[in-house]
């Protein structure tokens, strides 16, 4: 199968999640997203709800569309969640998928400074979808391997792993940082928040000062 993961806090997962996993699956005709959150992430100190609420919104979220799926792999690790240490374990245990990764543009730009970053190519294609504001410079480190690996989404080769495939998904100027500092005061952003994870939230009493 092909899988396409992405990967986040999801604190609180939110259309500006799920509507570029779906664009991203259907411009590559994957066969399902897995939805990974983590558990401690290496680059924050915390997040604002427990794991536990994370992965019960995300459940939510799977099961309201087919095309998505629950990975709970960094959720159970105890120890702060390094992608190249999840997709080891995923490729022993799923030997016969081929995984696509995704990520923003934003983090493309820094991969090289993520934990053994170069032994990513070997395990996974790495899907990067434009952001706003976040571009290539010619003096970036990973620029020679962009370009060495660079495919287009309608000429993916049969290799399992070791692209970088660029796409275009629609814009989602949605900020979990902004969405969780409206819940603090009240403000429920309807636009941006499934009404399953808004009454989610309300239930739990979720993101309150």
């Amino acid at each position: 199968m092909r899988i396409g993961i992405l990967g986040g806090t999801f604190d609180p997962i939110h259309f500006g999640h799920i509507r570029p996993a779906l664009e991203v699956k259907q411009q590559l005709n994957l066969d399902k997203i897995w939805l990974m959150p983590n558990h401690k992430p290496p680059h924050k100190s915390s997040t604002s709800v427990s794991t536990q609420h994370r992965l019960a919104m995300t459940q939510l979220i799977c099961d309201e569309h087919d095309e998505l799926e629950l990975c709970d792999i960094e959720a159970k690790r105890a120890s702060p969640s390094y992608l190249v240490t999840t997709l080891e374990q995923l490729t022993k245990t799923h030997p016969s998928h081929e995984f696509y990764f995704i990520m923003g543009m934003d983090s493309l730009v820094s991969l090289t400074h993520w934990y053994k970053w170069q032994s990513l190519f070997r395990l996974c294609h790495i899907v990067v979808c434009q952001r706003q504001g976040w571009s290539l410079l010619p003096d970036n480190e990973i620029l020679d391997e962009y370009h060495l690996r660079k495919s287009s989404p309608v000429d993916i080769s049969d290799q399992k792993s070791g692209l970088i495939i660029p796409i275009q998904i629609t814009p989602q100027a949605y900020s979990s940082t902004e969405i969780r500092q409206q819940l603090s005061q009240g403000i429920i952003m309807t636009t941006a928040l499934p009404a399953i994870i808004i009454q989610y939230i309300r239930d739990k009493n979720l993101y309150q000062t």
